[in-house]
C-alpha cells in the first residue's frame, strides 16, 4: 500500500470518528453540501413523537420495502406526483425523508409549492435515523435492514444491516 493511501485512510478514519452529535464530520460536510440551507430540517433527536407528522418516504419502492420509518407513506422520487399526497392535510406537519435527505428535500419543495404549510426534511435521512438508534420497519415489524441507495452510499451507515 502506498504512503498516500495509508495517509488517506488515516485521514478518513480520523475524520470518520463520531463527534458529540453522533455524526462524523465527513457526513456532516456531505449533508451541508447537499442541502439548501433555507429548507427546514428536523434532526432525529428532535423528534419525540412521529405521530405528530405525516411521514413520507421519498425513496424508490424497492428501498421502502427493505425498511422505512414506522407508518411512513411511500411517495417515491422518480414517480412522485401530487396525486400521491392528495389525501394529506396541508396544515399538518409533514416529515419527508430519503436515504440522506437530497431527494426528500426536492420533493419537499414541491409540497411547499403545492400549499403544504409545514414541510420538514429529516436531517441525514434514514441513514442518520438508524445511526441514532431509531427503529425502522418492514411489513409491520422492526428490522435491522436499511437500503443505502448504493454500495458507495453504504459507507455512511454505521448501524444496521446494509442493503443496496
Amino acid at each position: 500500500m502506498s504512503l498516500f493511501r495509508i495517509l488517506l485512510l488515516f485521514f478518513f478514519l480520523y475524520l470518520g470518528s463520531e463527534n458529540s452529535y453522533g455524526q462524523s464530520l465527513p457526513y456532516q460536510t456531505l449533508l451541508k453540501g447537499l442541502y439548501d440551507s433555507s429548507f427546514p430540517v428536523v434532526k432525529p433527536a428532535q423528534i419525540t413523537n412521529l405521530a405528530y407528522y405525516q411521514v413520507l418516504d421519498a425513496r424508490e419502492k424497492e428501498e421502502h420495502e427493505v425498511s422505512h420509518l414506522q407508518n411512513a407513506t411511500w411517495v417515491g422520487h422518480k414517480t412522485f406526483t401530487l396525486n400521491s399526497v392528495a389525501k394529506l392535510d396541508k396544515n399538518k406537519p409533514v416529515l419527508i425523508y430519503c436515504t440522506v435527505g437530497a431527494r426528500s428535500e426536492e420533493i419537499g419543495k414541491k409540497l411547499q409549492k403545492a400549499g403544504f404549510k409545514k414541510v420538514y426534511n429529516l436531517y441525514g435521512g434514514i441513514v442518520h435515523w438508524v445511526n441514532e438508534g431509531r427503529p425502522v420497519f418492514a411489513k409491520g415489524k422492526p428490522t435491522q435492514k436499511v437500503h443505502t441507495y448504493s454500495k458507495p452510499w453504504s459507507v455512511w451507515l454505521s448501524k444496521g444491516e446494509k442493503v443496496y
